[in-house]
Parts: C-alpha cells; sequence; structure tokens
C-alpha cells in the first residue's frame, strides 16, 4: 500500500478467520468453490479499494466495475454514452447545465460492516463529487487529498457546482463547455459512494475506512481480502441491474507471468491477466486466448524537471539512440501484439495524425545531439521500470534492458530501479526518478484522454503527469480543443498539440498493444474492453 494508508491492519485482520478455507491456493481449497464461481488471477494487488483515488490499472481492474457503478457508462458495442446509476440527462444548448434524473431503488451493498438504511439518492452524487472538488469538504483530505484523474482533467476548474434539484435530480453547472465532460463521467473513477456510510464512519472517527472497506451499489461486494495474496466478493443481492450468476468472485494476486500461466494450466485460475505463452494456451483445448485493439500507449518518460533532462536536446538524443524495432520484437513479439507509437494517439483514434515527425534509430544523430548539448561523453542515470506487467508494456524489465544496452553506445550508463508496484508509483508520482517506463490506457475514446492525464499542467502539479513537463501553449490548445463540438476543428488543434510534443519531447512514444486475456473454455460472457477497466457482471461459468 501507498505510505498515506494508516490502516494497515484492514490487510491483515480482514479476513484471517475466514481466510484458510477460501480458494485455490492449493487443490484442497480449489475443490472447495463452487462451479459457479470464478478465479481470476490478476498481475497486482490494489492500492485501496476507491478509484476515485487512484489511476493505477490494478486498481481500476478489482473495484471500479465490480464494486460500483456512474453515472453515466459506456455502450460497449460502439462507445456512446448511456445510462446507469442515471436513467436520463438533458444538456442545455450551451453545453453548460447538465441534468441527470436517478434511478429509483437502487440499494447500497450491506455488509458486516455497513447497513444502509436507504437507497441511493441525490445526497449521494452529491457527497462523491464535493469530495473530489472542495478542498474544505470534510472527506476531501481522507486518504491524502489526492484525485489523480480529476485533478488532470481540471474538473476543479471546469465545474461551477453540483446542486441537489430533489431526491432524484442532480445539475452540474460549468464554467465553460467541455466536449470531453460526459465522457469524463461516465469513466471509471468517477464512482458514487455513500453519504450515509460515510456519516457512519465520522461517528466511528474512521473516516478513512470509506476508501479500504468499500461501500458501492455494484454488482459485487467486498467479503475478505488479505494483502498481496486475495481479494473475494460476493454478489450484491439488492443489485439495481441484472444480477450476477456467480457465487462468488476471487482475485488471486499473482505478480509472476509464469506463476500465472502455471495457475491457469493447472486450473486453479480461471482467467489471467497479461498471458504469456500464448501459443501454448491456443493449442490447448480448454483454454481460449482473447485479444482487443486497446487505446493505450507504452511510453519512455523523461523528467524533464531533474538534470540531465531538463534540456531538450539531451531528450532527443536518448530517443535517438534507442531502438525501438528491437523493442517491439523482444517486449511485444512482433506487430502481432503492437504497433510501433508515432506520437501519443493510437491510430484508431480520430484524432491520429500520420503527419507527425518520429523520431529515428540513430546512433549518429544521438551522439551529435549529446555533443551539442555540451555532454559528449555522456552520463550516468536511473531508469524506473515498472514491476508488474500492464497491456502497454508487458515486461517493463526488459525494456529497461534494452534501452540500458542502447544507451551505453553513446555513454549513458543507465541504472534499472524498480520497487514493489505501490511504491514505486509513490516514488514516480513524487518525481524521483530520471526516466520512467510507464504507459497509459484510455478511459474513454475521446482523445483528450491522453492529451489531459498525460501532459498537461495540472497533471503535473499531481504527479499523475510523470515527465512533470508543463509547457502553457500546449495547455491552451487542448483547452481550446474542449470548446467546440466541431470535430474537424478539434483534430486541427490536437494536431498541434501532437507537433508540440514531438517538438519538446517529454516523453518518447513506443508502442500501443493489444490487451490479451487467457481464460478457460468454461468462461463466458465478454470481459475485454478497448478501453478502461474489466467487468464480471455478465461473465458466467458452465
Amino acid at each position: 500500500m501507498t505510505s498515506n494508508f494508516s490502516h494497515k491492519q484492514f490487510f491483515y485482520l480482514l479476513c484471517i478467520v475466514m481466510s484458510l478455507g477460501l480458494f485455490a491456493c492449493n487443490s484442497e481449497n480449489k475443490a472447495s468453490l463452487s462451479a459457479n464461481s470464478i478465479i481470476y488471477c490478476s498481475e497486482g494487488a490494489p492500492e485501496l479499494f476507491n478509484p476515485q483515488l487512484v489511476t493505477s490499472g490494478v486498481t481500476i481492474d478489482a473495484t471500479s466495475k465490480q464494486l460500483y457503478n456512474q453515472l453515466i457508462t459506456f455502450n460497449t458495442k460502439n462507445n456512446s454514452i448511456a445510462p446507469s446509476l442515471a436513467k436520463s440527462w438533458h444538456v442545455t444548448r450551451d453545453n453548460k447545465k447538465i441534468t441527470f434524473y436517478l434511478r429509483k431503488n437502487v440499494n447500497f451493498h450491506q455488509t458486516d460492516y455497513f447497513m444502509p438504511t436507504r437507497p441511493l439518492n441525490a445526497d449521494d452524487v452529491l457527497f462523491s463529487f464535493n469530495r473530489v472538488l472542495d478542498k474544505k469538504h470534510l472527506y476531501h483530505q481522507v486518504s491524502g487529498g489526492r484525485y489523480p484523474f480529476f485533478q488532470s482533467v481540471g474538473f476543479s476548474d471546469l465545474i461551477q457546482s453540483v446542486e441537489r434539484i430533489n431526491d432524484y435530480t442532480i445539475r452540474f453547472t460549468l464554467n465553460r463547455a467541455d466536449s470531453s465532460f460526459l465522457a469524463n463521467l461516465a469513466t471509471d473513477f468517477a464512482v458514487i459512494l455513500s453519504k450515509e456510510y460515510a456519516e457512519q464512519l465520522i461517528k466511528q472517527d474512521q473516516m478513512e475506512n470509506i476508501d479500504f472497506y468499500p461501500i458501492g451499489t455494484g454488482p459485487f461486494k467486498l467479503k475478505d481480502y488479505r494483502a498481496g495474496s486475495f481479494i473475494r466478493y460476493s454478489p450484491h443481492e439488492q443489485y439495481w441491474g441484472t444480477n450476477t450468476t456467480l457465487k462468488q468472485l476471487v482475485f488471486d494476486i499473482t505478480p509472476s507471468n509464469t506463476g500465472r500461466l502455471t495457475k491457469l494450466l493447472a486450473g486453479e485460475c480461471d482467467i489471467v491477466a497479461y498471458p504469456i505463452a500464448h501459443e501454448k494456451i491456443i493449442q490447448n483445448p480448454k483454454l481460449a486466448l482473447n485479444d482487443v485493439t486497446a487505446f493505450n500507449i507504452g511510453y519512455l518518460g523523461f523528467n524533464t524537471t531533474k538534470y540531465p533532462f531538463d534540456n531538450k536536446l539531451v531528450r532527443k538524443a536518448v530517443a535517438h539512440a534507442i531502438d525501438r524495432q528491437a523493442i517491439l520484437d523482444t517486449v511485444y513479439f512482433g506487430d502481432a501484439k503492437a504497433e510501433g507509437a508515432t506520437s501519443l494517439l493510437p491510430p484508431s483514434s480520430w484524432a491520429y495524425d500520420n503527419k507527425i515527425p518520429v523520431i529515428n534509430y540513430s546512433i549518429a544523430k544521438a551522439k551529435q545531439l549529446l555533443a551539442k548539448a555540451g555532454l559528449p561523453d555522456g552520463f550516468s542515470i536511473d531508469l524506473w521500470a515498472m514491476p508488474v506487467q500492464r497491456a502497454y508494456n508487458p515486461d517493463a524489465v526488459t525494456m529497461a534492458k534494452l534501452i540500458q544496452a542502447d544507451l551505453q553506445k553513446i555513454g549513458i550508463t543507465v541504472n534499472i530501479i524498480s520497487f514493489n508496484w505501490q511504491e514505486f508509483l509513490r516514488r514516480v508520482a513524487l518525481g524521483e526518478h530520471h526516466a520512467v517506463l510507464l504507459g497509459w490506457s484510455a478511459d474513454h475514446p475521446d482523445p483528450d484522454n491522453f492529451f489531459k492525464p498525460l501532459l498537461s499542467c495540472a497533471s503535473a502539479e499531481t504527479g499523475n503527469n510523470r515527465t512533470f513537463w508543463c509547457d502553457e501553449e500546449y495547455d491552451d490548445i487542448i483547452h481550446r480543443a474542449l470548446l467546440t463540438t466541431n470535430i474537424k476543428e478539434r483534430k486541427q488543434l490536437y494536431s498541434q498539440a501532437l507537433n508540440i510534443v514531438a517538438e519538446e519531447l517529454p516523453l518518447l512514444p513506443i508502442a500501443h498493444s493489444k490487451r490479451f486475456q487467457a481464460r478457460s473454455t468454461k468462461i463466458k460472457g465478454p470481459l475485454l474492453n478497448a478501453f478502461g477497466g474489466i467487468d464480471f457482471n455478465g461473465v458466467s461459468k458452465n
């Protein structure tokens, strides 16, 4: 867990009593599972249980769509905005007032630690967003007071007010039109919490529990958790939507990719994240390999506030020295699983521009730029490689070793640094790195979801922009792109922004990858999306 977690006993005491007989960590436990239980082998442990507070894919997968709902969501067939907790909404002609009409009889989870006395209403929506927006809100500073997604897209500057019209009507008033506002509300981060639960925790003097003992309206509720080992969810019996057919859902936390493969082959996991040995899986008649072309980017980020990467010439020299095709062939196993990235945006985005200048591999050019920067003899840097697999980077440590060998050719010594995932994210957010191998999986199809979270000044302030690059011209352009709904105008503006990024090079795009998942053929139903986390509601086992 990150350092701002003061309830460590949660991770050690919540499920000790029940932990010995839970699930398929061994053959005896595996045999005790019902036919309607699914074990998902996850690549890492969540930082906490509230997706408002993080952008980590590990946490989003484990929490957002399992435990919570948003006001609106995305239609998985065509990526259009669809109803969720709000059954409908109305947008004024100037796009500055959006009124949401809530469903009635939406129940919160009943658990050992909370028994709701009322269904969801407008007070819960107001609480959930005011916690994020209002720095004076009683819960704003709880668990650290950082809301990276919302801060990176400038929610507090955009939203003038969130108003309760009546028990089942909420109105957002914006300071300006924003063409990505609805898409941002449909992301995995914009979850609705229980105000009644929050009030109970105030009386118990346990306010931080809201983020670690979760209460939502989603299809599953938390049953047990053992830190770094497993999460067990049970069905939310009074779920407002279509009830799951599962009796339990278990996240088996297995960071090792070989460990996940072994468990899949042994039948100890029904589904695994980021599988390796694809051919072996395909050849097994009991298994299936699924993939989807993802909205993502894997990149090498330069800490532009730290020497020597505060110099654009040095950033460009390093970029020219890296053989990205070798990385694609070695880490992504060729073009079938990823394609080389030429900019932030994948080719499937409507704002993609194939005319953006591309950094070519050239050792001679790299040496020339280093000499021009006054560093002909090179230098030493720390390159941070994330310790978990993600679709955008399936093996950051191997990638780091390839880059280490490449940069040695131009006199740069690379020290590869890694920590456990939570500590890694915390330290990178503090800017302790010279350079970092990370990436981004889009939360929605609007291109703003790449531009703002990755490189905006607001995102740099929160540490979500790992390059800490802040450019006023870039920020102005992406801001203007949101003031219009004209796609042609937006595309022209985003092209300007991409050219600025190509010139300043705060990060080096490496790959847009496919997202893979392996499962038992007994598992039915869709799980993979082009963007956002995974959703087990509607998934069955037979």
